[in-house]
């Protein structure tokens, strides 16, 4: 492995109550100095589950800021302080599905933009369900949307399933399921 480039200063750009912007001063082991910015956000993990139900995916649409449209995607959310991953999982579903699950198996840990930020989701795949409804944080209501196991290669070309770590999910499920057929 390569030298680590030394951290040589650390400024804070821009600020918000979601995320900071910082301007890191690297050096690299050949002596080259460079200026790299990186979000930083809370820290903490997050979560996604795919729940499934009936050879049925259940899904969620939500407004998404950042494509200013509704999307379609999996119920996801950040990780509490003291959680979890698999609570933290049984949490989200229970506030934007109203269902608790008893089986969680976990699928993949991802990391979204390294380059930029480091942003931890742990990928759920979740079985057995009892109705549970918390208060989420959500502004509206969210439309759950079903989608039967047989149309996953149709899921994949479906313009409104279109996040990255969404289709990360769905492939890593996918070969979860090429795996083990007898689950």
């Amino acid at each position: 492995m390569p030298k680590k480039p030394e951290i040589l200063s650390v400024s804070v750009v821009a600020k918000s109550r979601i995320f900071e912007i910082q301007s890191i001063e690297l050096q690299f082991a050949n002596g080259i100095q460079r200026t790299y910015e990186r979000f930083k956000g809370s820290g903490r993990a997050a979560v996604m589950i795919i729940p499934i139900e009936n050879d049925q995916l259940l899904m969620i649409r939500e407004y998404a800021m950042g494509t200013e449209q509704y999307e379609l995607g999996f119920p996801k959310g950040l990780m509490d302080p003291n959680e979890t991953p698999e609570q933290s999982a049984n949490r989200e579903l229970k506030e934007e599905v109203g269902l608790g699950a008893n089986e969680f198996i976990h699928l993949r840990t991802v990391n979204t933009s390294p380059s930029y930020m480091n942003s931890v989701m742990h990928i759920f795949l979740a079985r057995d369900f009892y109705p549970c409804k918390l208060e989420g944080d959500e502004p509206e209501p969210l439309e759950q949307v079903r989608i039967p196991l047989s149309q996953l290669a149709d899921l994949l070309q479906d313009p409104a399933f279109c996040e990255a770590r969404n289709l990360v999910a769905l492939y890593a499920l996918r070969d979860f399921l090429s795996n083990n057929k007898h689950c």
